[in-house]
């Protein structure tokens, strides 16, 4: 087969097309390689991290919540048992920090305190038995149990140092069990009691008290070592008077509100400048023109409400020895003081006081005084009632004399009661126009309410005791130091001390109404613990009258009996009750919104809730 063959111009030749090869690139040279590596790193080098994303803003702390409550006076010490620590402030520590088995409600019902005691009844009646629960949880500040030492030792206490509050129920407890490692508490009375729920107030820390020398008054004087309730006590700072009370972190129960919650030592006009300038914002000051002066010129007008204080102010007559021991002098004596006048002139707005049992504010208080003497003054029924003790008065002078002597008292107030000095000096001045020499003392509290012999201390302002027969009327003292004690009846008196015959007295109310009066008038009875029981500051003991106050204390009291109990002291007199003292409550607006305070159950007071408290917006 014969193929065409292409034609084309003479000579020309037909190309032939060659295979295109792809040619790489040639391969980097060492050195320009390592140069590409050192760019490359100094670029990585050269060049910004990259910055993390922003934290979050810190949530702003928020500032601690503080109250401050402006105060009269501090108590020389916090022992709510003690005759000589009472006062407005103890009774708000000892609510807030220590732990009690029952509190009172707004109608003075004693209610069980869950967290302390999950249950408290009487499991026995022969012999009396109460067993009391105690929650699992609730411990001290310091970690220790709340337990039954903490019953133990204020029942060791109660029924045996000299000047405290209510004793006569802790005087029928016979033995105090512990069971189940301390949280359960078995305590047996020597007859039936009904009013046992009282017992167990403001329990003490006894692991840290019991072993300490002086500690139920000297461990006490800087506040508790330990808290079993919402607060505890952060510092105590006597020279500028306040108290500061912090959250308990390790409370077991709802926290308090507040961080901190202060009280603060304040006369009435730096009570108005603080309540205007919001440094204060409650106040708890005596009620007397004073204070309502100072708050004259507030704007806003603060709200003021009137709170009676768990106590009775009485004038105590010594009926074991001295002058006062014939109840006929203590009639005559009685006759010659002006109740009345000596209200108005130290506390004008304080309660009448009429009785020895119920207080004024108390529901069921009546009147049992007589319609005259001694409740009233009578200078002729005093006169009658001297001279039949075998006193005698000088025409000419109206000086009153006894054994051939001048007639001569020793009255005590105590050092840190202001209120009390007041009323020894009116008293005082009453009795030295009336004829007898007086002279007024001023011992510590504690050595007042507790011993039979005091030093002889003058009061606030007042000179040296000197000697004189017939002093001018003065609220000075102006006898020897030494003249209140009958030597023949007496104890010896040391050089610089004095036998008190009348003193300046504070009563317990808002209790069992028999265990207060068998406790403030009744002749404690030696026991195998306690052969030989402390005194009552008075030193009144009148066995006729002791069974009547048994049967108050007892399951089955006759109706009558309280009548007769009181017709029988009226007779008998160990005291002249004068007034039951007032607080006055201040608050501002914006603290009342964060508090609602107001008088507070009778014996826990104004500041009763305190650990729901808010602190003030405004």
């Amino acid at each position: 087969m014969v193929l065409p063959r292409a034609v084309g111009p003479p000579d020309a030749e037909v190309p032939v097309r060659q295979p295109v090869l792809m040619r790489a690139p040639p391969a980097p040279r060492p050195v320009a390689a390592l140069v590409l590596v050192l760019v490359s790193l100094l670029v990585a080098c050269s060049s910004e991290p990259t910055p993390p994303p922003p934290a979050p803003a810190p949530t702003p702390q928020a500032e601690p919540t503080r109250l401050v409550v402006g105060v009269g006076e501090l108590t020389p010490g916090f022992n709510p048992h003690l005759l000589a620590h009472l006062g407005p402030v103890t009774s708000a520590l000892s609510t807030l920090v220590l732990p009690s088995v029952f509190r009172v409600d707004a109608a003075g019902t004693p209610r069980l305190d869950t967290t302390i005691a999950t249950s408290a009844e009487v499991v026995a009646t022969v012999p009396y038995t109460v067993s009391y629960e105690l929650n699992l949880e609730a411990a001290w500040s310091t970690n220790a149990p709340i337990a039954a030492e903490d019953f133990v030792y204020l029942w060791e206490r109660m029924r045996g140092e000299p000047g405290v509050a209510d004793a006569a129920g802790y005087r029928l407890i016979t033995e105090v069990r512990s069971r189940a490692g301390g949280k359960a508490v078995d305590v047996v009375f020597a007859q039936a009691y009904p009013g046992w729920q009282r017992l167990f107030s403001d329990l003490l820390p006894a692991h840290i008290l019991k072993d300490a020398p002086g500690s139920w008054t000297g461990a006490l004087t800087g506040g508790y070592p330990a808290s079993g309730g919402p607060f505890r006590i952060a510092s105590v700072d006597r020279a500028r008077g306040e108290v500061v009370l912090a959250r308990n972190d390790l409370y077991w129960d709802t926290p308090a509100v507040l961080d901190t919650l202060a009280l603060r030592r304040l006369d009435g006009a730096a009570t108005a400048a603080g309540l205007a300038s919001g440094d204060v914002d409650i106040a708890l000051q005596e009620a007397d023109q004073e204070i309502r002066t100072s708050l004259g010129g507030l704007v806003p007008v603060p709200r003021t409400q009137l709170a009676p204080e768990p106590t009775v102010t009485q004038l105590a007559m010594r009926g074991d020895t001295g002058p006062l021991r014939d109840p006929r002098v203590r009639q005559g004596v009685a006759a010659l003081v002006d109740r009345e006048a000596v209200r108005a002139a130290v506390a004008p707005e304080a309660l009448p006081a009429d009785a020895f049992g119920l207080a004024p504010s108390q529901e069921g208080y009546a009147p049992t005084a007589p319609a005259a003497a001694p409740a009233r003054p009578d200078p002729v029924a005093a006169a009658q009632q001297l001279a039949a003790a075998g006193w005698t008065r000088d025409l000419v002078t109206g000086r009153w004399d006894v054994g051939g002597a001048p007639a001569r008292l020793v009255l005590g107030a105590a050092a840190e009661r202001p209120e009390d000095q007041r009323v020894a000096q009116v008293v005082a001045l009453q009795l030295d126009v009336a004829g007898i020499d007086v002279t007024v003392v001023a011992p510590p509290a504690v050595d007042l309410f507790g011993l039979p012999i005091v030093p002889a201390t003058p009061p606030s302002g007042s000179p040296t005791p000197t000697p004189t027969s017939t002093p001018a009327p003065t609220t000075s003292p102006t006898t020897s130091p030494t003249a209140g004690a009958t030597p023949t009846t007496g104890p010896a008196v040391p050089p610089g001390s004095v036998q008190v015959d009348l003193l300046v007295l504070p009563r317990t109310v808002g209790g069992d109404p028999g265990t207060e009066l068998a406790s403030d008038y009744g002749c404690p009875q030696p026991t195998a613990p306690v052969p030989e029981p402390p005194r009552l500051p008075g030193g009144f003991c009148f066995p006729t009258l002791q069974p009547l106050l048994d049967e108050l204390v007892s399951a089955d009291p006759r109706p009558g009996t309280t009548a007769a109990v009181e017709r029988v002291l009226w007779q008998q007199l160990p005291a002249l009750p004068l007034f039951q003292p007032v607080t006055l409550v201040i608050s501002t607006t914006d603290a009342d919104a964060g508090t609602g305070i107001g008088p507070g159950p009778l014996t826990t007071g104004p500041v009763t809730g305190a650990e729901r408290w808010r602190a003030p917006t405004g």
